[in-house]
């Protein structure tokens, strides 16, 4: 058996290898380091795949979305709702830019913001809702734009774990993860479903007038040379990551099929173990079915039921298997942001959640033995 890795970009790039070489070459000898013709290619192609009107390349993922934000003109105090249970960087942005973050529960089984939290947190001071699309499929996007169509909010789609998901409406028709709202912000961090080979990010949107003032922000506020119409920032992807990711792009509809397939032999392999939840997939879907497309795994995460969440990590850390806990700390507790707005009954599942999920191996490079390797051990511990 390889070695188990909870990422395995080496296997992966691989298949890319002599595309990437080429490109990355070609670009050392032309020194078209900054701005390249793969950074614009990468673009119009990005724009194809998700059938947006316009992305905007940036440097990173948390860069993306404090553009988005700025772009949108929100002002000092405005309140900003996003999910309590995710990364740090969605609620950083909002304080950085002096902003006020305001932290609501989230779903136990999709693990997404709840939409019924949301409508709860609204005051006359709320201006926008982020919701991060976590772990690979979409918050429940449709409920989320009618509450925001009723109160006049901006959604802003952190699609940084969900590119390539699509979302199923109630009428049937699709849209890409990261199409769906006022505007949208992805991180490419290589462990991404589409990830570069360094730092790199970008904004969606398929408004004209938000993705001008964007191009300006990204670029030190200037749309011609030394005129500087708006306040900026200076955030490029850089033309060797544009590179690593035209390669990437056509091969994304399989490396997240491949992801699926392996979600559904972990799936195969715990279904009805006692204390093991698994994974439930959107509005549009029963669990997760055979032809599902609206889950992408960024990670394959389970629930630990018996108590026994970190002690299974002890474990499997001395088999050598990886595995990550995301999140261990919710963010209304983090330092950072806590705040005397917040009270405890309002977290009832993020706070569960914290001491029960556990995210195994993950990646394209999979193969049948390692996952027959990594549910044995979990089974078997649970069991002993």
């Amino acid at each position: 058996m390889k070695k188990l890795q909870m990422v395995d970009l080496i296997g992966q790039y691989q298949g890319i290898k002599k595309q990437v070489d080429e490109s990355i070459s070609h670009i050392l000898n032309s020194a078209a380091f900054i701005n390249g013709p793969e950074v614009h290619a990468f673009q119009k192609e990005l724009e194809e795949y998700l059938q947006v009107k316009h992305v905007i390349p940036c440097a990173n993922g948390t860069d993306a979305l404090q553009i988005a934000m700025m772009g949108l003109g929100l002002q000092p105090g405005d309140e900003i709702i996003t999910a309590d249970f995710t990364f740090a960087a969605t609620v950083e942005v909002i304080a950085l830019l002096r902003l006020t973050p305001v932290l609501v529960d989230v779903e136990p089984d999709t693990f997404n913001i709840d939409p019924l939290a949301i409508e709860k947190a609204i005051t006359p001071k709320t201006k926008a809702i982020v919701p991060v699309h976590l772990f690979g499929q979409c918050a429940n996007m449709e409920a989320i734009m009618e509450i925001a169509e009723k109160h006049d909010l901006f959604v802003i789609e952190d699609n940084a774990q969900a590119i390539g998901a699509d979302y199923t409406f109630k009428d049937g028709t699709k849209k890409k993860a990261g199409g769906i709202a006022h505007v949208a912000s992805t991180s490419f961090f290589p462990s991404k479903n589409l990830g570069c080979y360094g730092d790199g990010g970008a904004i969606f949107t398929n408004d004209d007038d938000l993705a001008h003032t964007i191009r300006g922000i990204v670029n030190h506020g200037m749309y011609t040379r030394y005129h500087h119409d708006v306040v900026g920032v200076n955030s490029r992807l850089d033309t060797i990551q544009a590179a690593v990711l035209r390669a990437k792009l056509p091969r994304l509809n399989s490396y997240c099929n491949k992801r699926r397939e392996a979600a559904r032999k972990y799936m195969k392999a715990f279904q009805g173990q006692e204390h093991i939840v698994l994974p439930k997939t959107g509005i549009s879907c029963n669990g997760f079915c055979e032809n599902c497309d609206c889950h992408v795994f960024h990670q394959f995460t389970i629930r630990i039921m018996n108590g026994k969440r970190d002690l299974l990590a002890d474990h499997l850390a001395q088999k050598n298997i990886p595995f990550g806990i995301y999140y261990p700390i919710p963010l209304h507790k983090q330092k950072a942001y806590a705040d005397s707005r917040y009270n405890e009954s309002d977290f009832t599942v993020t706070n569960e959640l914290v001491k029960e999920v556990i995210s195994l191996p993950m990646h394209t490079e999979l193969e049948d033995d390692q996952i027959s390797f990594i549910t044995q051990t979990v089974i078997k511990f649970l069991k002993d």
